[in-house]
């Protein structure tokens, strides 16, 4: 029985221990920089803009 106990009593240790550094981790954790979706889409645009000038249709330019 005493065997039982002391594995009893590592596990408990050892997933105490694994649960404190994910929360640690959880905790200290910086979020990245988050790119925005629109301020690529302005490069874009005005890339595509004078090619869309030049279209004479709406299917050619979408954004016409």
């Amino acid at each position: 029985m005493k065997f039982e106990s002391m594995i009893l009593a590592s596990l408990f240790v050892a997933c105490f221990a694994l649960c404190t550094l994910v929360m640690g981790a959880m905790l200290t954790a910086s979020p990245r920089t988050v790119t925005l979706a629109g301020a690529q889409h302005s490069a874009i645009q005005s890339a595509t803009t004078p090619g869309c000038a030049k279209a004479t249709s709406a299917t050619t330019c979408p954004d016409a």
